[in-house]
């Protein structure tokens, strides 16, 4: 009996700690139906799990700094589409096309970046889903 409860004590505490794993990859919090393009100043890039993150500052039309994060995939992924640890440099100019939270905050997903060579880099996009339809029959 005590065998049988620390099975299940144990299958319902990685159940629990597990649930925040998935909700980590979600694509709520982005507005997949609209990209932006944006030219900024690099100020940091970050070559790391879990997500490779692109900053750089953009001017706005008021002639006001504005501080961007961008991330992209990890760092395998990544090095399959051309990216490298040294794509990026501080103070380059760079073209970033991307798609951003739902929230307003100058932060996104990259869909690509345009170097100061011309190079283009291609990131991994979140698919844009289907609007949810209730009255829809499921798909099989």
């Amino acid at each position: 009996m005590k065998r049988k409860f620390l099975v299940f004590f144990t299958l319902m505490c990685v159940s629990v700690l597990s649930l925040p794993l998935s909700a980590h990859h979600g694509n709520a919090a982005y507005d997949t139906e609209n990209k932006i393009t944006l030219k900024g100043t690099v100020t940091q890039w970050f070559w790391a799990n879990p997500h490779c993150v692109l900053q750089f500052d953009v001017t706005d039309d008021h002639g006001q700094v504005v501080h961007w994060g961008a991330e992209t995939e990890n760092p395998t992924t990544m090095t399959h589409s051309g990216w490298t640890k040294t794509s990026f440099k501080l103070g380059d100019e760079v073209t970033v096309t991307m798609i951003t939270v739902k929230n307003g905050k100058p932060i996104g997903r990259i869909v690509d970046v345009v170097l100061p060579t011309g190079q283009k880099l291609a990131g991994r996009v979140i698919p844009q889903l289907p609007p949810y339809n209730p009255d829809d029959p499921p798909k099989q």
